[in-house]
């Protein structure tokens, strides 16, 4: 997600039944490694964006982003540290380089893999000018064609892929009717159910996709009851999402030995780190959830926004450390820290 984007439109649960077409023979091929990856490539929006958007796009060019890491705006939609670098760590590699990084310097293949990712994108286009996934699956072609990658770096690499929300929330900006939200969650997740399945063909061994979070939690929201309740409404519309993305996630593993699909679970990793109010594992605490820590002052304004003579339009925590959201739609470091240290025990046995 991008902090000026709005979450899921608060509309009734769809209660369907959904069959996803079944394809066609199995593929015979073996998609266990060898040894420990030894690069990440990331596809998605700015839950995992690690500075492809320029200073001119988006807030998280100014202060106060990157406040905690690495101490001045990276790009990172958090003070800190987001999702892609606690997801690399765990690999023990470093964060990989974003591909507009890469290109301007016109280096060679990037020792760690490469970040494709853009905040504010989805799936399908959204309002904001940047390569929905489709787009960024043919920036790694396009290195993979022209040995930038070759295919032993890439047989031993991990996709990361987070569609968290953005087709949505432009459904909702183009009014989207009740009636043509049930066609549409339908097409985001077939879609990404092929971008998976396109990441895998070009020789990717395993491919981790983020479960669409608790929305109805986000603090843009539930600011309207200061922080304090979810809108299950909200919430409704991420499971049913993350029911279909099981399916097509459970068929693309029958359909190719070694199973190299793996979800995680972001809805219920953040939704009981609420619950809790912190992470026993991450050591974290978190007295009140649901509250960011850097807010605007108005709806007119979000975090990091100045007036015409440079004040600051927003509201900032004194510890980031004690939030589980950095801005309206986002997780502050400790927030990713906490999330990803309770999904991690899943990528043991897989990788």
């Amino acid at each position: 997600m991008e902090s000026r984007k709005t979450v899921f439109p608060l509309l009734s649960l769809f209660v369907f039944s959904l069959l996803l077409g079944r394809g066609s023979g199995r593929h015979h091929v073996d998609y266990r490694f060898n040894s420990w990856p030894t690069k990440l490539f990331v596809f998605g929006d700015s839950y995992v964006d690690t500075g492809n958007i320029k200073a001119t796009n988006s807030s998280s060019r100014n202060l106060p982003y990157g406040i905690t890491f690495p101490g001045v705006p990276s790009g990172r939609f958090s003070d800190g540290r987001v999702m892609t670098d606690f997801f690399a760590n765990y690999l023990e590699l470093k964060s990989p380089e974003t591909f507009i990084g890469w290109r301007k310097g016109g280096r060679k293949g990037p020792k760690y893999g490469m970040n494709f990712a853009f905040g504010g994108t989805g799936v399908f286009d959204t309002s904001f000018p940047f390569p929905n996934m489709t787009t960024q699956i043919d920036f790694f072609q396009g290195l993979v064609a022209n040995n930038i990658f070759d295919p032993k770096h890439v047989g031993s690499s991990v996709a990361l892929v987070s569609p968290s929300g953005n087709d949505y929330s432009f459904y909702q900006e183009r009014n989207g009717s009740m009636e043509g939200l049930q066609p549409f969650i339908i097409s985001v997740v077939n879609q990404i159910a092929v971008n998976l399945k396109r990441i895998q063909s070009l020789g990717v061994k395993k491919i981790v996709v983020l479960g669409l979070g608790p929305v109805g939690c986000l603090p843009q929201p539930t600011a309207n009851s200061s922080f304090k309740h979810c809108n299950s409404t909200t919430n409704s519309m991420a499971k049913v999402h993350n029911l279909l993305l099981k399916q097509a996630v459970e068929k693309l593993n029958k359909d190719t030995k070694g199973s190299p699909f793996i979800i995680f679970d972001v809805y219920n990793a953040i939704l009981s780190i609420i619950r809790n109010k912190g992470s026993p594992k991450a050591r974290a605490r978190f007295v009140t959830p649901l509250k960011p820590c850097c807010f605007g002052v108005s709806s007119e304004f979000s975090c990091g926004s100045v007036d015409e003579k440079g004040n600051k339009m927003y509201t900032l925590c004194k510890r980031p450390k004690s939030a589980l959201f950095w801005d309206s739609v986002h997780p502050t470091q400790q927030g990713w820290f906490a999330t990803f240290s309770s999904l991690a025990s899943s990528l043991k046995h897989h990788l």
